[in-house]
């Protein structure tokens, strides 16, 4: 495996929440100071151990200059200097042997020593011990020290940083939340950051980011409410004369060119009233006349209606509360679109609170199934408008049933409405 496989791989098996902001910067923070502790530690700990070990070397040398001068004249030699004396290193030993002097600090003594070591007559070593355990103990009380100073410098570090990394986070999660609304449908919602409200307050990045969601929630909103208007407007424009026009074609005598006008003024006339319901689902206007329904029933009635050749099988029947004209109106479009889309056998099946209308032609176009229907848009020479389909999801979104279209595995559209259906103690969304 290739390293960038194997960093795929690792990430891939890290847990989900390692991928916040604020475990990031908490790593990212704790990764620093003790970088940063670390450093200054060692600083501290060689100026202060060579500071030490200088001056517990000088007066090493200063007392091996003593003990040399009185050797030299004869005297006795002071405390702590011997000639050849046991425990001497060995190195330091050779060093005198070579005619030099030397200092070193005793590894194998009980108490810390330092020892300084120069030549004597006949190959001999002049050493002098001088007691380093005040030394050592210094340098040691100094990194424990150095050690506690840094762990509490990067807890105190931490608790500011995510204190502070908390409250950009927070803010970043409540717009990531206002987004989801508004992809949502919920035009309305807005962030609302007290600092855009503030022009003289600073600015930073997260208030720019809540600043440019609501003024895009806005202008969206706007163009939507114009859209809806115009739908709206066009519509009710449109009755008045088809209404007169349809009149008027009635009047006409019989023959194939009056058939075709009808024809068309029908069309305009279903047209006109599909984007007026449209309209008015854009509006979520929309209120529920709720009853109790057994579905299979129903299924039935919509299917001898509808005038199609369309089976309906009942796997088991339940018994929803909904409201019977826009269900109707769900299911109706349903087989509407698989018989003038699709192609035979269309089947409509009742499984509890589960209808699903499957035809067994072409399938939905991909874009159908991966965003729903659109308006107004059809594919591979199809006729139809697109909303037949569009008004169907908006209903079913009205009934508070999921509405999903999927092609099955074996060729043909699959449309799957689940509705609420009745227990004992009331209704529960069935899963």
């Amino acid at each position: 495996m290739s390293p960038a496989g194997r960093r795929v791989g690792l990430l891939g098996r890290l847990p989900r929440w390692t991928a916040a902001l604020a475990w990031k910067a908490a790593v990212f923070i704790t990764v620093m100071c003790c970088g940063l502790a670390a450093l200054l530690g060692v600083l501290v700990h060689v100026s202060v151990t060579d500071q030490t070990v200088g001056e517990a070397r000088g007066r090493a040398l200063d007392r091996l200059t003593q003990a040399a001068s009185a050797y030299q004249a004869g005297d006795r030699l002071p405390p702590g200097a011997d000639i050849d004396p046991p425990g001497l290193p060995a190195r330091l030993k050779e060093l005198a042997t070579d005619g030099r002097r030397g200092t070193m600090v005793g590894r194998n003594d009980p108490e810390p020593t330092m020892w300084a070591a120069g030549p004597a007559d006949g190959g001999r070593t002049l050493a002098v011990r001088v007691d380093y355990a005040q030394g050592a103990h210094t340098i040691d009380a100094l990194d424990r020290a150095i050690v506690w100073s840094s762990a509490l410098a990067i807890g105190a570090t931490l608790l500011v940083g995510a204190f502070a990394v908390t409250r950009v986070t927070r803010r970043l999660h409540g717009t990531a939340q206002v987004a989801r609304r508004i992809s949502a449908g919920d035009l309305d919602a807005r962030v609302n950051d007290p600092r855009t409200k503030d022009p003289t307050r600073p600015q930073d990045e997260v208030a720019a980011v809540a600043g440019a969601l609501d003024t895009m929630a806005s202008t969206l909103q706007s163009k939507l409410l114009s859209e809806q208007r115009f739908t709206a407007d066009v519509a009710h424009e449109l009755r008045t004369p088809l209404t007169g026009l349809h009149a008027a074609a009635e009047l006409l005598p019989p023959g194939r060119p009056t058939e075709l006008v009808r024809d068309r003024v029908a069309a305009l006339r279903t047209l006109t009233e599909d984007l007026l319901e449209i309209s008015r689902l854009d509006a979520r206007r929309e209120r529920l006349e709720l009853d109790s329904e057994p579905l299979a029933p129903l299924a039935e009635r919509v299917v001898r209606a509808s005038g199609t050749r369309t089976e309906v099988r009942v796997v088991r029947d339940a018994r929803v509360e909904t409201d019977r004209r826009r269900l109707e109106r769900v299911l109706g479009n349903l087989v509407a679109n698989a018989h003038r889309h699709g192609r035979g056998p269309v089947v409509l099946t009742v499984d509890g609170p589960v209808v699903t209308v499957r035809d067994h032609g072409d399938g939905y176009p991909a874009y159908l199934v991966a965003h729903g229907p659109q308006r107004f848009r059809t594919e591979g020479g199809a006729k139809g408008h697109g909303l037949g389909l569009t008004i169907a999801l908006g209903q079913a979104e009205v009934l508070g049933a999921p509405l999903e279209f999927a092609n099955a595995p074996d060729g043909g559209a699959l449309a799957t409405l689940t509705l609420p259906h009745m227990h004992r103690n009331g209704p529960i969304v069935a899963t």
